[in-house]
């Protein structure tokens, strides 16, 4: 990664202190993901991009600008994506997932909030996240407390843009969002002098929606009784598709998903027979958190699906490709996400049904739910699912956690304990 010290010096980071993020990141990723027996052929393009995560991506987005194009960084599966692509601007997650930028972000927010919070803030302040230090603009959203305090702090450092996401379903609710995507429209168009006509706009929800087909087609694979792909894979999968180029990630995805159906054919599977099924359900997992997955599957068991916005919320809805008129494409967007159920709605029966439809088609043995420390939306909402979970007669585990390895021993002794317990 020597190479891309200039474009990084370029960008304003710390080099000094990324240095030591790029030492951790290989060990962490070596560890946890090249250790696997029986990978697919087809995640050596994922390693890649874990390789360059910091590289060559960071490069295409600086050439990008360098042709006068724009960057905006999202942190939510609520942002349309299609507006960003329709404005001819690049679009990147950037959710922060690891411990190590932590200690930054308690420098200006309290330490009894979300980690996930407390990362993406602390990534900004240190100058050691290349795709913060890459964007034009950041979209934030209003889906829980800490996020809508954090974006008053980052707006002192980028450009921050906030959209006012409704916490009920009501008929006023789809007309009030739809309002808040014009509004974006019309802020990407200043960020970046560029018309989102109909047309581009149209051309935008079908290249989304082809990148929500290729990740349908990844997680149907994972039905198959014998896995032709482990959790822990799918899950990298998924959180490079935040920031990966799509036209890329679509090609590449689908080259994989060729080679799991012919595994599914030939009987070519990760898992050992009888190993629990698990379906994960709560808050996202953002680079490079694979600590829940990663002690579940070397716990015995495979994680076959993620209720997660780093899982099926992100891509299970499609928008409607039908209307061509900007109101009609408007309101089909608007449709599409708020049929997302995010913990932040209420009331959210919704979620509680998405959760048991989930284990029923994966064919779980049990659902792990899955919460970082501090976010009150899920943890509070647990009781719910636990209930309706319990009702429908599938096992649960509730997870407390943050990004640190502090609790790994804990949490595995839960873990075996759940599995042995639904034995």
């Amino acid at each position: 990664m020597a190479d891309y010290r200039e474009l990084w010096q370029k960008l304003g980071m710390d080099l000094e202190k990324h240095d030591v993020l790029c030492e951790v990141l290989p060990q962490l990723y070596g560890g946890i993901y090249l250790n696997q027996e029986n990978r697919p052929e087809g995640m050596n393009y994922y390693n890649f991009v874990v390789a360059e995560v910091h590289g060559l991506r960071i490069k295409e987005l600086d050439d990008h600008k360098q042709q006068g194009g724009k960057v905006v960084g999202t942190f939510c599966v609520f942002v349309p994506d299609e507006l960003i692509l329709a404005a001819g601007a690049i679009g990147v997650g950037l959710c922060a997932g690891s411990q190590f930028w932590i200690e930054d972000g308690e420098k200006v927010l309290p330490r009894n909030i979300c980690p996930l919070v407390k990362a993406f803030t602390g990534a900004k302040l240190s100058g050691t996240c290349p795709y913060f230090q890459s964007c034009d603009m950041i979209i934030g959203e209003t889906t829980c407390d800490a996020k809508k305090k954090a974006w008053e702090i980052l707006d002192d450092y980028v450009d921050t843009y906030v959209m006012d996401l409704p916490q009920m379903k009501r008929e006023k609710d789809y007309k009030k969002w739809a309002e808040e995507i014009y509004d974006l429209k019309d802020k990407l168009e200043k960020l970046t002098g560029n018309v989102i006509t109909e047309e581009k706009l149209h051309d935008a929800i079908k290249l989304c929606n082809r990148k929500r087909m290729a990740l349908q087609r990844l997680y149907n694979a994972r039905k198959a009784l014998d896995l032709p792909i482990s959790g822990k894979d799918a899950l990298l999968i998924s959180q490079i598709a935040f920031y990966d180029n799509p036209e890329r990630f679509i090609e590449m995805t689908n080259a994989l998903c060729d080679e799991l159906e012919d595994r599914i054919k030939k009987g070519i599977a990760v898992n050992k027979k009888g190993s629990k099924r698990i379906l994960i359900s709560g808050t996202p997992m953002a680079v490079p958190n694979w600590k829940i997955h990663h002690i579940i599957e070397t716990s015995g068991a495979m994680v076959v699906a993620e209720e997660t916005c780093t899982g099926t919320r992100y891509f299970e809805n499609l928008v409607d490709e039908t209307p061509t008129t900007m109101d009609g494409m408007v309101k089909a967007l608007a449709d599409r996400y708020l049929k997302i159920n995010c913990a932040c709605f209420t009331p959210n029966k919704g979620r509680e049904e998405d959760i048991i439809r989930l284990a029923k088609e994966y064919k779980a043995d049990g659902v792990i739910y899955n919460s970082l420390q501090f976010c009150h939306t899920y943890n509070i909402e647990y009781a719910n699912v636990e209930k309706a979970l319990k009702e429908a007669g599938i096992p649960v585990l509730f997870i407390e956690s943050d990004y640190s390895n502090d609790d790994v021993g804990q949490i595995q002794t839960r873990v075996e304990a759940f599995l042995e317990m639904i034995g």
